[in-house]
């Protein structure tokens, strides 16, 4: 079955989460902020390496989610890997997050749209992978 146009635009804002994360904030270092997170939970030796190989990960993570292939286990990857990455940055590093603790908000709206898109919305569509 064909997919619809609103499943493609929420498949075009998932991956551009991970893309303007991945690829501006991480390895072009736009925001380094991002570095300064790294440094703080993993140790300042190799944040600039681990920074920017976090950012290569997402990238590569948005090129699954417009491929289209395994939606579901992307999905469940994306949602894991948001809530763990806030829950440790909620704890060890609160001061460095754009709103602080409240980031934890935007984490879940951003969890609850991956859901929705592929768990909800998607379920109406025959799928292949």
């Amino acid at each position: 079955m064909k997919k619809d146009k609103t499943y493609k635009i929420l498949v075009i804002i998932n991956a551009s989460v991970w893309i303007i994360n991945g690829l501006l904030c991480k390895v072009f270092i736009l925001v380094p902020r991002h570095q300064e997170i790294v440094a703080t939970i993993l140790g300042n030796d190799y944040s600039g390496i681990m920074t920017k190989v976090i950012g290569m990960m997402e990238l590569l993570l948005a090129i699954w989610i417009i491929s289209d292939y395994k939606t579901k286990l992307h999905a469940t990857l994306q949602i894991f890997t948001v809530m763990t990455m806030n829950v440790i940055e909620f704890f060890l590093v609160p001061d460095l997050l754009l709103w602080g603790k409240f980031n934890i908000i935007f984490a879940l709206a951003f969890i609850s749209l991956i859901h929705y898109t592929y768990f909800i919305h998607n379920n109406n569509y025959v799928r292949t992978s």
